[in-house]
């Protein structure tokens, strides 16, 4: 303690232009120590004491100098920079450069609809966008005073396509199509293909919707993840049998239940607790866990094995991926459907 109190004494006698800040002293007094005059409570006057105190005066300063420029130029920005204190205490003269000019081309085009890289701006690249959109659409719904859902939207730019990987297994189908078995489209395409395939296939990943051979009057819907929400814009889809085949583990089980939402009759396949058991050797880690307590559009069967899973009755975080299970005892019961 003692060297404790000589250090602040120590401090109380530097040149005031050094250190911000001033110290009050209170007595305490311990049982062996006797009384002792000790540091109380040292006051900070300013944002920038602080600043000093913690070793960042360099950083505060940068940050100060950079809002001021935003707020000369933009003041409704006033109550919306403090929240973005990191990018301003850590920027450099150019990256900062690169965002006032990509904020004032954004401002001067609110409805471009181009496309992220189509920004003709110096020094602005996909990279770059992608670290540092919160930013840039924060600052642009601060100046336009609207809120926005995510960074397209707040900068009017256009987002990419959504594609939908498809592999048409039957020669008659694929005719309808120019003799196409492997595409990617967008969903607005995939929905006006004229195909009225009877059995529709959805796998969670894209290896297995790759090894699927031909089938009559069928197709394989691969590699959406949670994507699934594009399948309500395919008017074909309601014709058909559909079958989904995802990852026995938690986040296969959320997707067949945000599936179902879209198509109610909607099948699982290979997706029980036979399959994961007799796979044991085959499990591996789940990473993390779906967050979702209850899915009331699994089946109570599915429900049952999914809260299994979420309660590490067989491990830690189960995982069975669909592409380990024997592709010829999968490829058997698949083609139990065609019959």
């Amino acid at each position: 303690m003692q060297k404790w109190i000589a250090a602040w004494r120590t401090w109380e006698k530097r040149p005031v232009k050094h250190t911000a800040g001033s110290l009050t002293w209170s007595d305490r007094n311990w049982r062996l120590l006797g009384t002792q005059s000790v540091p109380e409570k040292l006051s900070l006057q300013q944002p920038e004491d602080a600043a000093v105190w913690i070793g960042k005066a360099k950083e505060w300063s940068r940050t100060l100098e950079c809002c001021k420029t935003l707020i000369q130029r933009w003041p409704s920005l006033i109550d919306t920079l403090p929240k973005q204190y990191s990018f301003f205490a850590h920027s450099d003269e150019i990256d900062f450069l690169r965002l006032i000019e990509t904020v004032q081309w954004l401002c001067d085009n609110p409805d471009s609809n181009l496309y992220p890289r189509q920004i003709p701006v110096n020094g602005i690249d996909s990279k770059w966008l992608d670290s540092h959109k919160g930013i840039v659409s924060t600052l642009i719904s601060g100046i336009r005073n609207e809120q926005a859902n995510d960074f397209l939207s707040a900068c009017g730019l256009k987002s990419l396509p959504q594609l939908i990987r498809i592999r048409i297994l039957d020669p008659q189908l694929r005719s309808q199509c120019g003799g196409l078995g492997d595409i990617s489209v967008p969903w607005e395409e995939a929905a006006a293909l004229a195909i009225k395939p009877a059995l529709v296939f959805i796998v969670e990943n894209l290896q297995t919707g790759l090894a699927f051979y031909d089938l009559p009057d069928s197709i394989v819907i691969m590699g959406l993840g949670y994507s699934v929400d594009v399948l309500v814009q395919i008017p074909w889809l309601s014709h058909a049998r559909c079958i989904y085949w995802g990852d026995i583990d938690t986040h296969g089980f959320a997707i067949l239940h945000r599936a179902r939402k879209y198509l109610p009759a909607l099948e699982s396949l290979l997706m029980d607790e036979e399959t994961l058991l007799n796979n044991r050797a085959l499990w591996v880690e789940e990473k993390k866990q779906s967050s979702s307590a209850e899915l009331p559009l699994l089946t109570g069967v599915e429900h049952k094995l999914y809260n299994s899973l979420k309660s590490n009755l067989w491990g830690h975080n189960v995982r069975l991926e669909q592409e380990r299970i024997c592709w010829d005892a999968a490829w058997e019961i698949i083609c139990r459907y065609t019959s």
